[in-house]
């Protein structure tokens, strides 16, 4: 990773002229619009290559598989900056995104780094098992929190993920990645004693390693979808706004201490 670092003064993704907009070196009007989708484009775009069939495929059902996930804080923060500046899509939107981070949508960068560090002992000639047996139990024993493991609501599994692992076993396209977050998915259970769901961010980021997207970019996979999910919940803000419903239910929720009385 170069960031920070002065390199050459180039690009490989945009020129224009006249006549023409080029992108990674495709005709924009003549070869993308009209005959590519906009998750081919998103591919090419960040790839610099177009995807195969199951890369588009793929990234399709990855991305609709975490775009929505109710008024979590950051669809929230999206309607309460709607309500507050009603002229200010862009804010609301960016309102939402701001608040992706470690604990909504930041999991599945996690969950990909986790599955990196892990393929790499496996090219060392470790076993799956064995990998994610070490992993799971070093976890338990020091109380540490596995990315993509554990769901509020979705137990004993999350059926995103059942539905994301399973269409890439039929597909054939379930490799090492995958294969290695079934050994952790086993070995996380037979560590505590207990299952714990396998949410969907390992599946995303499994899939993902095994169609050879880059590892550096799986976090824009759930900040795309959830870019989606927020226009959604916006569009509804302008129609049946509950913003300042939002806000007044907080303000009921929390109690005044005063800090002196030391209550």
């Amino acid at each position: 990773m170069m960031i920070g670092k002065a390199g050459a003064a180039r690009t490989s993704i945009c020129t224009s002229d006249a006549d023409t907009i080029t992108v990674r070196g495709h005709d924009l009007t003549a070869d993308l619009m009209g005959h590519r989708t906009f998750t081919e484009y998103f591919f090419l775009s960040v790839t610099g290559r177009l995807p195969t069939d199951d890369q588009r495929d793929f990234l399709d059902v990855l991305l609709i598989s975490i775009a929505e996930h109710g008024l979590t804080p950051n669809a929230q923060a999206s309607r309460m900056t709607l309500a507050a500046a009603p002229e200010a899509l862009q804010a609301a939107l960016a309102a939402g995104i701001l608040g992706c981070g470690s604990v909504i949508l930041g999991a599945a960068e996690a969950a990909g780094q986790l599955l990196v560090q892990a393929k790499a002992r496996l090219d060392d000639g470790a076993s799956a098992a064995l990998v994610a047996r070490e992993i799971a139990e070093a976890a338990t024993r020091e109380g540490r929190r596995l990315p993509g493991f554990g769901h509020p609501v979705h137990k004993p599994s999350d059926p995103r993920t059942q539905r994301i692992l399973s269409l890439a076993r039929a597909r054939g396209v379930a490799g090492a990645h995958c294969a290695l977050a079934e050994a952790l998915d086993a070995a996380v259970t037979e560590a505590r004693g207990k299952p714990l769901t396998m949410n969907v961010s390992m599946a995303i980021a499994a899939v993902l390693l095994d169609l050879d997207f880059p590892a550096g970019m799986i976090k824009g996979i759930p900040l795309l979808a959830r870019t989606a999910g927020l226009l959604g919940h916006l569009a509804e803000e302008q129609q049946h706004p509950i913003g300042f419903l939002l806000a007044g239910k907080a303000a009921e929720a929390i109690a005044y201490v005063d800090e002196e009385d030391g209550q």
